[in-house]
């Protein structure tokens, strides 16, 4: 959060948004049951925007992201993380050009227990 502050938002905020943030996007889960147990894999997106010129201050936020999540202890209400892992990244210009914004997509291996 020191990059940007406490503008992390659970969906992308409504209206004109000045400066950088992060915004925790869509979620796909598919069942990844074995025989050890119940589970499931979960492909997580965490967007960065910004309005600022140029991709690198969005590129440094989605790496601070990235080393953030990637191997995190998390402890979850229900299940154990396995693993959380990145898995892919897309940047584009966005609104006639004038903001960039990336979209990290992470997989994380949940099991029930």
């Amino acid at each position: 959060t020191a990059l940007v502050g406490s503008a992390v938002y659970d969906s992308a905020p409504a209206g004109i948004v000045s400066g950088t943030y992060v915004s925790l996007g869509p979620e796909d889960v598919r069942e990844k049951s074995d025989l050890t147990g119940y589970g499931a894999l979960h492909e997580i997106t965490v967007s960065v925007v910004t309005d600022e010129a140029g991709f690198r201050p969005a590129k440094e936020v989605a790496a601070a992201v990235s080393d953030a999540l990637v191997d995190a202890s998390l402890i979850l209400a229900r299940g154990s993380l396995v693993y959380l892992n990145f898995h892919r990244a897309r940047a584009r210009r966005v609104q006639d050009a004038d903001i960039r914004r990336i979209d990290l997509t992470f997989r994380a291996r949940v099991e029930d227990n």
